[in-house]
């Protein structure tokens, strides 16, 4: 479990956001971290838009962190290892991996934070994508708390489809935490981690849309009211 590395990952996580971090974005800022729940089962729920993300936002949460990345990503012989250490677990794309929820299942009722992207994959730091129904599912089967994070500055760092990094700052911004129970509903609990993710990325900087809103647009004859964006199905 993610508390028996505590130290090591502590001190990567120093090197990480001290050094590394520090060299390709001149500095981080960080806000609300304190509204992370210090105990407990803890979902964040990032908008993601960089493979810098998550380990942006490891550096930024007060919490010792798992996170889920694809498996791929764990076949080089250094850099695999070196994040299965540091708590990633992989996750086969594309398909119904029923041993990555079970691992993300028992690490929250064992009392960790996940990390979750609910828009599955990375955007392009101007629309949210639909949230998927994997925090949902989660939050509800194990009573987590749900942190939304905006973050701003990774999409310019190595945004989607870039091969070199780039010069940016960085700010990374916690919401206030809530549960499924609080809401009532998978389409509800995704609508309103959709609109607070939104609210913590403008924030931090980041003017991104919902997809509804970007695809809505005064036409004439219309109402002037946007599409609704489709609710995510179970999992």
């Amino acid at each position: 479990m993610a508390k028996e590395r505590t130290t090591w990952y502590r001190f990567i996580r120093w090197i990480a956001r001290h050094l590394l971090i520090r060299f390709f974005t001149g500095g981080m800022r960080v806000v609300g971290a304190e509204k992370v729940p210090k105990i407990g089962p803890v979902i964040l729920a990032p908008n993601h838009v960089s493979f810098f993300d998550p380990p942006v936002v490891s550096c930024a949460s007060p919490r010792v962190v798992v996170f889920m990345a694809k498996e791929e990503l764990f076949k080089p012989p250094v850099f695999g290892p070196l994040i299965r250490s540091l708590n990633a677990y992989p996750v086969k794309r594309g398909k119904g991996d029923t041993s990555a929820v079970r691992l993300a299942l028992s690490e929250l009722n064992d009392g960790s934070t996940l990390i979750l992207f609910p828009e599955g994959t990375r955007g392009d730091g101007k629309t949210l994508l639909p949230m998927q129904a994997g925090v949902a599912l989660l939050a509800q089967k194990t009573g987590a708390s749900v942190v939304p994070v905006g973050i701003c500055g990774t999409h310019k760092i190595l945004p989607k489809g870039a091969k070199l990094p780039r010069f940016s700052r960085l700010k990374i911004v916690f919401g206030k935490p809530f549960k499924f129970e609080e809401v009532g509903g998978r389409t509800a609990f995704s609508e309103r981690l959709e609109r607070e993710i939104v609210e913590a990325c403008h924030k931090a900087g980041l003017d991104v849309k919902t997809a509804s809103q970007h695809e809505s647009r005064t036409e004439p004859g219309s109402d002037g009211i946007g599409t609704e964006t489709t609710p995510p199905g179970p999992a």
